[in-house]
């Protein structure tokens, strides 16, 4: 059983800076008797596309949460959430009820000797690595951004810049606290504890339909400091870039490729790899939690456009190539170098905007990336942020985990409408074509066909929802 038989160091944490927090805008007030679940027009997810009213529960302490979630039926479901970095609708519940998780946010368990940690579900990845970084360990999987709730990252199983090495971050997961809306309540242990029941993969990577997480146990790995040995690699092209991966994933655990999607000719899929280790000295020190910069306001649309696009990706592209040597920096500007900007998502402009990320298996993968990269710079619409990685061979847990063997290329489409939704169809063409599949986590608009043909053990992952429990993002899917 998790934390059996073992000395622990009990830590609390108050919540983290949420620097994508949004001012609340309260509906009218009414005769109705007070709810637990105030109205707001202010709920929204990464992307800022879906913009509707929703009633909002935000609990403090554990022992306010079991009643919120026995009142979801589901003539009336609802949906916990966390940080809400999910880009699309998997995180959205419009005219219904949210469950906000982030107030329950406190470490229950550390063990400085194993790396045993456990925490509750609304507590971010920023919080644990207070925790874990200077006293030498971290996490095994994060993503781009450290603002993610431990319930997110297993809602999502999320993935890194380390996949090949590590797989997914359900693969270090030991335990989870499960609570149904019939009042059930539920360990689900990880197989690698004993644990054989079914729930525990469709949890992983279940997008918080499976019951509502309470609490995450999970291994940390320990690493000889908080600073890495980097080096940044130019590639001319998309074959560059599979040429160069090839050679360098298997000596680097952290390895991502920025890309220039409007290039085009022989420089199509240009860009820079990024390749890391963790440097043996540098001492351990944990990141600053403020962000360093802020979006104050929504950017004009005028300045969303190809122009714009091109010239961020020469001036990236050139500044990247200058520093070409090798070099050492702290994990945070590695590996959340977003995160120094709060509300950066407010630079795509009111109407908000799609990311599209993909995965196609290794035989498909460079004529799909090629293609991909060929219809968006036909039509113009060029991403700021276009980055390529190779996934390892892990097979994930997760009956809905999206890391499968191949290439994933992650895009941001400022949303101009019907131009966009018709650019991602074209891309979605092409997905299906080469035997690949949309991450839900960052998708806002997939077709239910599609989705449910890039995820052969939908039918399986079926018997374990809750039916209490429901997203915008589930109802349009699961038809």
């Amino acid at each position: 059983m998790p934390f059996t038989n073992m000395t622990l160091d009990q830590t609390s944490c108050t919540s983290s800076i949420n620097p994508d927090a949004l001012e609340q805008s309260d509906m009218p007030a009414s005769d109705a008797p007070p709810s637990p679940f105030q109205p707001t027009k202010a709920l929204v997810s990464w992307g800022r596309v879906v913009r509707a009213v929703h009633k909002v529960a935000r609990p403090t302490f554990m022992d306010q949460e079991p009643a919120l979630v026995s009142s979801f039926t589901p003539a009336d479901p609802g949906l916990a959430v966390g940080l809400r970095r999910s880009y699309g609708d998997s995180n959205l519940n419009p005219n219904g009820r949210i469950l906000d998780m982030t107030g329950l946010d406190r470490m229950i368990a550390f063990d400085k000797q194993t790396g045993v940690l456990r925490a509750e579900a609304g507590a971010s990845l920023s919080q644990c690595l207070q925790v874990l970084a200077p006293n030498g360990w971290f996490l095994p999987t994060t993503p781009g951004t450290r603002f993610v709730t431990l319930g997110g990252a297993v809602a999502n199983d999320v993935h890194g810049k380390n996949h090949h090495a590590m797989g997914t971050f359900g693969a270090s997961v030991r335990a989870i606290g499960l609570r149904r809306t019939t009042g059930e309540t539920m360990t689900v242990l990880a197989p690698a504890l004993g644990g054989n029941d079914p729930m525990f993969s469709a949890t992983v990577g279940g997008l918080g339909l499976t019951g509502v997480i309470e609490w995450v146990e999970f291994q940390a790995v320990k690493i000889p400091s908080t600073f890495l040995d980097a080096e940044d690699t130019s590639f001319a092209n998309v074959d560059g870039y599979f040429d160069l991966t090839a050679e360098k994933k298997d000596k680097f655990e952290h390895t991502m490729a920025w890309i220039d999607c409007l290039a085009g000719g022989d420089a199509l899929g240009r860009g820079v790899l990024s390749c890391a280790n963790w440097a043996p000295k540098g001492g351990y020190s944990a990141h600053r939690e403020d962000p360093k910069l802020k979006m104050p306001m929504d950017a004009p649309g005028f300045a969303l456009n190809s122009l714009s696009v091109k010239a961020f990706n020469s001036l990236y592209g050139g500044l990247k190539q200058a520093n070409g040597k090798k070099y050492r920096p702290h994990y945070e500007p590695f590996l959340y170098p977003l995160d120094a900007i709060a509300h950066w998502n407010r630079g795509y402009g009111s109407k908000g905007f799609y990311q599209y990320q993909s995965v196609v298996p290794p035989g498909a993968a460079r004529d799909a990336v090629k293609e991909m990269l060929k219809q968006i710079a036909k039509s113009g619409q060029g991403s700021f942020l276009a980055v390529l990685k190779d996934f390892g061979p892990q097979e994930s847990i997760g009956m809905l985990s999206f890391p499968a063997p191949g290439t994933t290329l992650a895009l941001d489409f400022p949303n101009k409408g019907k131009r966009t939704l018709k650019l991602m169809a074209e891309l979605d063409a092409v997905v299906k074509e080469a035997g690949g599949r949309l991450y839900p986590a960052k998708d806002g608009r997939i077709p239910a066909e599609m989705f449910q043909a890039g995820f052969p053990k939908l039918q399986d992952f079926r018997a374990y929802v809750d039916p209490g429990l429901s997203s915008a993002f589930w109802r349009r899917v699961s038809v």
